[in-house]
């Protein structure tokens, strides 16, 4: 049988093991059993010496197995009563329980080829202890072992705790795993998958409730796209026209306007996010009006000017909220020149603007939900941006948003907002960023 024909790398199957069986009872050797299974004869000899098991006689409790030397000993007096008798067919002292050289018979075929009893001519006679192989024994051994094997972790304390004293302080901080695995690739010798199942098996001093990213998500409920007539501010503005538009200038940037509540009432977060980078700007304002929201793009107008405006801002797309009507207001300059232009996601369609709708999340870990605005400066605000904006994301190769920002925005829109890098360690996404 050439070494093709062997089935290398895969495993014994019950079926493999009936065929071990019946060779062994039926004295076959081990290369017309190996030919049988289609495996090397050094595979057979493994499986069935680590699978074989003993079995144990049905004697009395009281019994003992008989010497390997019974029939030549002549050994006297082990009582010492000097009675002159050998010991061996005393009926008052068990010579076995007396002797030193007392020893059981062990059989040779234990120690070669076959390894066990299957198919012995003398099994019914023999005194010696007794080794078997049978098929289904052999494979339930093989599953629980096959289980075993594969639980704990892969990993020896002291490279745990060298992990995780690099991964719960930050984590502390509020940092993802996927950014500290970023910037310490080095050091964290294992992927962020097998990271995630150590918090799993509470391997670190971090617990699971602690990491940012860690969440289930329900499944969306579908609704049915409710029939509204069209607002005259939506016409030539839908999610449609805009596919339209960015098919016709596919290099345009496009940047996704939204709003973060914090209670029902108070200050809101004006967020724009830059999908070619995913930078994320906030600002605060006093209410979620349409003055409000126009108050802020007049002053980014009038800060980057014209022409850094209208080449960082050219396509806004939002939502259908109130304070985002009126988009001629949005579009326009005091002079009436066009400085951006203002496309509407459908109703009830949240998802076509998915990046700036995620990456609310990383607000949310520093100011949660249901917490109010009121007492934030803008000043808190941009601080709790540059920490956002300093993460790394496995979405974007393990970059930072500031990073590409510097690369593919203009840099007096970063220093104008006074948007700067934090350093990877010191990243913080938790409320405690604004008691330091």
């Amino acid at each position: 049988m050439s070494n093709k024909e062997l089935c290398k790398g895969k495993h014994l199957i019950i079926e493999d093991r009936l065929i071990i069986e019946y060779g062994l009872d039926q004295n076959y050797t081990l290369k017309e059993i190996a030919e049988r299974v289609k495996k090397d004869p050094t595979t057979i000899s493994k499986e069935i010496r680590r699978n074989r098991f003993l079995r144990v006689s049905k004697r009395k409790e009281n019994d003992v197995q008989p010497c390997q030397h019974r029939r030549s000993c002549t050994k006297t007096n082990l009582c010492n009563n000097r009675c002159g008798k050998q010991c061996k067919k005393c009926s008052f002292i068990n010579c076995y329980r007396t002797c030193n050289e007392y020893s059981t018979k062990k059989c040779t075929k234990i120690n070669s080829y076959p390894y066990v009893c299957n198919g012995c001519s003398t099994v019914t006679t023999c005194m010696a202890e007794k080794s078997y192989y049978k098929a289904k024994v052999a494979d339930s051994k093989y599953r629980d072992l096959l289980t075993s094997s594969r639980e704990g972790l892969n990993i020896t304390s002291e490279d745990l705790k060298k992990i995780d004293d690099i991964i719960s302080p930050l984590i502390s901080k509020g940092q993802s795993l996927s950014h500290i695995l970023t910037h310490h690739k080095n050091e964290i010798n294992c992927c962020e998958r097998t990271l995630y199942y150590y918090f799993d098996k509470n391997a670190f001093t971090a617990r699971s409730i602690d990491l940012p990213r860690k969440v289930k998500y329900k499944p969306r409920k579908k609704h049915k796209q409710p029939v509204t007539k069209e607002s005259t501010d939506r016409v030539g503005r839908t999610f449609d026209d805009f596919v339209k538009f960015v098919e016709y200038n596919p290099n345009i940037p496009v940047v996704e306007m939204d709003t973060v509540h914090g209670t029902r009432s108070g200050k809101v977060l004006l967020t724009f996010l830059f999908r070619n980078c995913s930078l994320m700007l906030a600002f605060i304002i006093e209410s979620c009006s349409q003055v409000d929201v126009k108050e802020v793009i007049d002053k980014l107008y009038a800060l980057l000017g014209h022409e850094v405006f209208n080449k960082c801002f050219p396509v806004i797309l939002t939502d259908n909220g109130s304070e985002f009507k009126k988009p001629e207001a949005l579009e326009l300059d005091a002079e009436g020149n066009q400085r951006t232009k203002i496309f509407y996601c459908n109703p009830m369609a949240s998802y076509q603007k998915p990046h700036v709708e995620k990456n609310h999340e990383y607000i949310r870990y520093v100011i949660p939900k249901g917490i109010s605005f009121n007492n934030r400066t803008q000043e808190d605000i941009t601080l709790m941006i540059n920490h956002i904006n300093s993460t790394a994301r496995a979405s974007l190769n393990g970059n930072t948003p500031f990073k590409l920002a510097q690369m593919l925005l203009d840099n007096s829109l970063l220093e104008k907002l006074s948007l700067k890098h934090i350093s990877a360690d010191e990243v913080h996404l938790k409320p405690a960023l604004f008691k330091k």
